[in-house]
């Protein structure tokens, strides 16, 4: 049963969604490729095939990413489900969480604490309404510096499609161990960084993006 303080979030983040897609709306569903996890996120509006091109252009010129559970956050998800031992006792600060998908899954792998930190209030939103969701405690921050300040482990998927974001991986580096999920720049190649494995996923729903978006590499910071 849906509480007050969840219809208040929800409605919050419908009056959002609707300024960029008015006809549509969220709606709870399980990921595919992470089934444990439940995410509210953007209806298929055409079940059978992916969103067409104009709704793409309009979710791309003013992203509701929290309505969507892009690839790598899929891929870092289950690997820290299963891989629950990168977790354990530990405190885990999430950057850009979008849904909240990664950190959800490190709060259900048994860290001892998990902040999700981003700039944008809808994202933390959405991360809080998706953490009840599945029966976690997760804590929300808008300060990067005080949140990289508690970590024990750093993690962030897909946050590089803007190549400003590059100089954060050496920040996150300063804080402590990272694990890295990127499906958006193909030569990846980060200082520091070791390759852990290449994986196939997609972002849900499906915004039929090019094949290239579609191959996610997991990247974890050496010691």
């Amino acid at each position: 049963m849906t509480t007050e303080q969840e219809k208040v979030g929800l409605n919050a983040l419908h009056e959002r969604l609707h300024r960029v897609l008015p006809a549509v709306s969220l709606s709870c569903q399980a990921l595919p490729q992470t089934p444990a996890l439940r995410l509210w996120l953007l209806d298929e509006l055409f079940p059978e095939q992916a969103l067409d091109p104009e709704m793409v252009n309009a979710i791309m010129e003013e992203p509701p990413y929290w309505s969507f559970c892009w690839a790598s956050g899929q891929v870092l998800a289950q690997y820290l489900l299963d891989n629950p031992e990168q977790v354990a006792g530990r405190c885990v600060v999430d950057v850009g969480p979008g849904s909240g998908v990664v950190a959800i899954a490190a709060a259900m792998a048994g860290a001892r604490k998990v902040i999700a930190c981003d700039l944008d209030e809808d994202a933390l939103t959405a991360t809080a309404m998706n953490a009840r969701e599945n029966g976690v405690e997760v804590v929300l921050s808008n300060d990067l510096d005080s949140s990289l300040a508690e970590a024990d482990l750093v993690t962030a998927a897909d946050i590089l499609y803007d190549r400003d974001n590059l100089p954060l991986l050496a920040r996150f580096q300063a804080a402590g161990a990272v694990l890295l999920a990127d499906s958006r720049v193909p030569d990846l190649n980060p200082p520091g960084y070791r390759l852990l494995g290449e994986w196939q996923s997609c972002t849900w729903p499906d915004l039929g993006e090019s094949r290239e978006y579609n191959g996610v590499r997991l990247f974890a910071s050496e010691p």
